[in-house]
């Protein structure tokens, strides 16, 4: 099936772009969905505190958010493709020169500057501004739920992989094993070259320039809440990703159990991101929002007061992973329904800034607090809240398109 635009050029291979967009997901939310199976052979090899390992995905997750705004304005003014390849030349720096990497700057700088600033160039983000390029507006959600599947996909497959390869070939060789992988992006990424110059349905885009459409976001309600809530998604998810290998082998479980939860949370995720696409399609995208942050909260809750099991364990991944990227599809479909495809990827970019914003709070605070009270209470507790906070932002907003497609919608 392909998409035609009203000027009679032949529009986008949508199941050629939706499949290639998929595998770029996949590949590139893998390796860094991993990061934390690195935390203790790392840490151990180096003699490092958890802080500094910790600090370093902290800056990672920050460097990700700071510069998924730029990528996306790189995506929305010169391709998709172009944008990636550059992505992946980071990318594929950090993950090298973390393998030299003996002192706590140069972890920094690789792990944290280089791979952070790749995954912003090479992320999900731009699969899903292409998607919305290239598909109805009926199409996207679903669409964007997809996309976000194929990542929380790569999240399944990467951590038991992570796993197995640091075991038999030690954490270097694997980080070489997966610089491989990532090279693969430019390739895959030639299927997704365009610019944000016409939507899906053909049309060509309202005529409006960047300093404006960022004008108009920044005076909307709703984006303002939309980011904000944003900020509590990325402080869970990069917590849990970072943090929980470790929480599990502390409390006297085996460390493997660490990576099958990480893996669990990608697979279920897989359901959850698809399913939270259908929903966002058919029913309130704002509803839907709070009632994941309330039952991420619920689930942090049960998790903590319980016992610490191999089973609670399990539950509590396949549980996160039903809400973890879920959020993904009904947020970035509220930044198309309120200002349209065409500078979605730089929009979404900022929303997604302040996402990272709270993934490196999550991810610092996490190893900060930790060597300070030898416990994780206190931030499991924080996540609780603010999850609660989350659900009580995103209720009022409402899904409908600013003035400015509304009144061109009635023209």
């Amino acid at each position: 099936m392909t998409n035609a635009s009203t000027t009679g050029r032949p529009g986008p291979n949508i199941p050629l772009v939706i499949a290639c967009g998929c595998l770029i997901a996949l590949i590139s939310f893998g390796p860094r969905s991993a990061m934390g199976l690195f935390f203790q052979p790392m840490t151990e090899a180096r003699d490092w505190s958890r802080e500094i390992f910790a600090l370093a995905l902290a800056i990672q997750n920050l460097m990700w958010g700071i510069g998924q705004p730029i990528a996306g304005m790189v995506s929305d003014r010169y391709g998709t493709w172009k944008a990636m390849a550059f992505g992946t030349v980071l990318y594929c720096a950090g993950l090298l020169l973390m393998i030299d990497a003996q002192s706590a700057v140069a972890l920094h700088v690789s792990a944290g500057i280089l791979i952070g600033l790749g995954i912003a160039f090479s992320s999900f983000s731009l699969v899903l501004a292409a998607f919305g390029r290239a598909v109805t507006p009926e199409q996207r959600s679903l669409a964007f739920g997809i996309g976000t599947a194929s990542g929380s996909l790569g999240q399944f497959l990467f951590a038991p992989l992570g796993g197995a390869l640091i075991a038999n070939i030690g954490w270097q060789d694997t980080l070489i094993v997966f610089t491989g992988l990532i090279a693969l992006i430019p390739v895959l990424a030639v299927a997704l070259r365009g610019r944000s110059e016409r939507s899906g349905d053909g049309s060509p885009a309202h005529d409006q320039n960047l300093k404006s459409a960022l004008s108009e976001a920044f005076g909307t309600r709703g984006f303002i809440l939309l980011s904000i809530g944003f900020f509590v998604c990325g402080f869970h998810v990069a917590f849990i990703t970072v943090h929980l290998p470790p929480f599990i082998a502390d409390v006297g479980l085996d460390p493997s159990w660490g990576a099958w939860a990480i893996a669990l949370i990608g697979l279920c995720n897989v359901v959850g991101s698809l399913a939270s696409g259908y929903i966002g399609g058919r029913y309130s995208k704002p509803i839907f929002l709070s009632l994941i942050y309330l039952g991420r909260s619920a689930a942090i809750l049960a998790f903590i007061m319980l016992p610490i099991t191999p089973a609670s364990v399990l539950v509590f991944s396949g549980v996160m992973g039903l809400l973890w990227l879920s959020t993904v599809p009904p947020t970035s479909g509220l930044v198309a329904v309120m200002f349209g495809p065409r500078y979605m990827a730089t929009l979404f970019g900022f929303v997604f800034l302040s996402h990272q914003i709270g993934a490196f709070l999550g991810v610092w605070l996490g190893g900060k607090l930790y060597d300070q009270t030898g416990s994780y209470d206190a931030i499991w507790w924080l996540g609780i809240a603010l999850g609660i906070f989350a659900a009580a932002i995103h209720w009022p907003i409402e899904e409908k398109p600013v003035a400015r497609l509304a009144g061109q919608a009635a023209e």
